[in-house]
C-alpha cells in the first residue's frame, strides 16, 4: 500500500460512525421496532431516555459521531402516527437532537480524562428518504420516484431538516437515498441553509447500482459536482458489505489530487423477511474483517447501519487503528 494521491505520507484521518440504531435500541427496550411505520423515532416519544441510552453505547464503543433517531420522523408521520398537531411533531424532531447532545455531554463527563476538547463527537442530523415514510416498501427500490413530484419531496423533507438545523446538529446525513431524482432535490435543499454541511449517502442494490437502477459513482459524482462546498463526502449505506468494494473501487480515479471523501456504512449482510424478521445472520461475513480493505479504496468515513451494534462499532474501530498503523509504517519505510 503506498499513500494515496492527493494524501500525505501521515496516515489520513478516518471518521468511525455509530451503528444500527434501531439493532442497538433494541437491547434496551421490550418491543418490536421493525415494521412500525415510525420505525425507531416512535420512541423519541415513548422512551427517551432509551434514546439517550443507545447513543452513548455507540460514543463509548469508540464512534466519533452519533446520528440523531430521526431517519423516519417527519412531521407528517408523527401527526398520524402518534397523534401530535404540527408544533408539537417539530418539536419532536428537535428533541431527538437534544437527546443526542444530552448523551455527548454524558459521554464527555464520563471520559473528561480521555476525551480532548477538539474531539467532542458531532451530532448528526439524520435524514432518511421519502419513501421511508409512505410505508410500503418503495424506499427499497425508489419506485415513489415514478409517481412523486420533487416539489412533494421537497416540501416534505422542508420542515424536517429546518428542525434539525435549528436545534443546532453539527452535520446532516442525507442518508439510504434510492433513487437519482431526490439525492439532486437534497443537494439542492441543502443550499437553502447555507451554513450547514452534509454527507449524501445511497442505498444500492448490487455492486454498481442505486437502489433505483441508477450508476452509483455517476450519481454520486454528478450530485458532488452540484453542491461541492456543503457536501463533506458521498458514498453507500444499509447495503449488504460484500457490494461495497465493487461500488467504489476507482471511484477517484480521474481526480487523483482532488478525491472526493467516501462514506461507508453498511448494514450486517441480513435480509429482512417482513413476516419473520431479519435472516441469514451465519451467512453474513462481519463487517469489520472488510474494513482496511474500504480504507484502501479511500473511504475515509465508516461505520455500521442496520443489524450492526455497538460491539461491531469497537471492532470496525480497532480495525481503523490496524489500518492506520500499517499505513504508517509502510510510508515510513518507503521514504526512508
Amino acid at each position: 500500500m503506498t499513500p494515496p494521491n492527493g494524501e500525505s505520507s501521515d496516515a489520513p484521518d478516518i471518521v468511525v460512525l455509530d451503528g444500527g440504531f434501531s439493532t442497538q435500541l433494541s437491547c434496551h427496550v421490550g418491543h418490536v421496532i421493525d415494521g412500525d411505520p415510525l420505525w425507531s423515532a416512535r420512541f423519541l416519544h415513548t422512551h427517551p431516555e432509551e434514546v439517550v441510552n443507545t447513543h452513548l453505547d455507540f460514543l463509548r464503543a469508540g464512534a466519533d459521531l452519533v446520528i440523531t433517531n430521526t431517519y423516519q420522523a417527519s412531521l407528517e408521520g408523527f401527526k398520524e402516527h402518534l397523534g401530535l398537531n404540527e408544533k408539537d411533531s417539530y418539536e419532536l424532531i428537535k428533541r431527538a437532537v437534544q437527546l443526542a447532545k444530552r448523551a455527548r455531554t454524558l459521554y464527555l463527563e464520563e471520559y473528561q480524562d480521555y476525551v480532548q476538547n477538539d474531539n467532542s463527537p458531532l451530532v448528526v442530523g439524520s435524514v432518511g428518504p421519502y419513501g421511508a415514510h409512505l410505508h410500503d416498501g418503495s424506499e427499497y427500490d425508489g419506485s415513489y420516484a415514478d409517481t412523486t413530484s420533487t416539489q412533494t419531496m421537497r416540501e416534505w423533507h422542508l420542515p424536517r431538516i429546518q428542525a434539525l438545523v435549528e436545534a443546532g446538529v453539527d452535520l446532516l446525513a442525507l442518508e439510504t437515498i434510492p433513487c437519482q431524482e431526490e439525492a439532486e432535490m437534497l443537494c439542492d435543499l441543502l443550499k437553502e441553509f447555507p451554513g450547514m454541511k452534509a454527507w449524501l449517502s445511497f442505498s444500492c442494490k448490487d455492486n454498481q447500482s442505486i437502489a433505483h437502477g441508477e450508476s452509483f459513482q455517476k450519481v454520486a459524482k454528478k450530485c458532488w459536482e452540484t453542491n461541492p462546498d456543503q457536501l463533506v463526502a458521498v458514498g453507500v449505506n444499509c447495503c449488504a458489505p460484500s457490494f461495497v468494494s465493487n461500488l467504489v473501487k476507482g471511484f477517484n480515479d480521474d481526480r487523483p489530487h482532488s478525491p472526493i471523501p467516501l462514506i461507508v456504512y453498511p448494514n450486517s449482510g441480513e435480509k429482512y423477511n417482513p413476516q419473520i424478521g431479519w435472516i441469514d445472520r451465519d451467512k453474513c461475513e462481519p463487517v469489520e474483517v472488510f474494513i482496511q480493505e474500504w480504507l484502501d479504496l479511500g473511504v475515509r468515513y465508516v461505520g455500521g447501519c442496520c443489524r450492526t451494534y455497538a460491539a461491531d462499532v469497537s471492532r470496525i474501530v480497532n480495525q481503523v487503528h490496524c489500518w492506520r498503523d500499517r499505513y504508517r509504517f509502510i510510508a515510513k519505510n518507503a521514504t526512508s
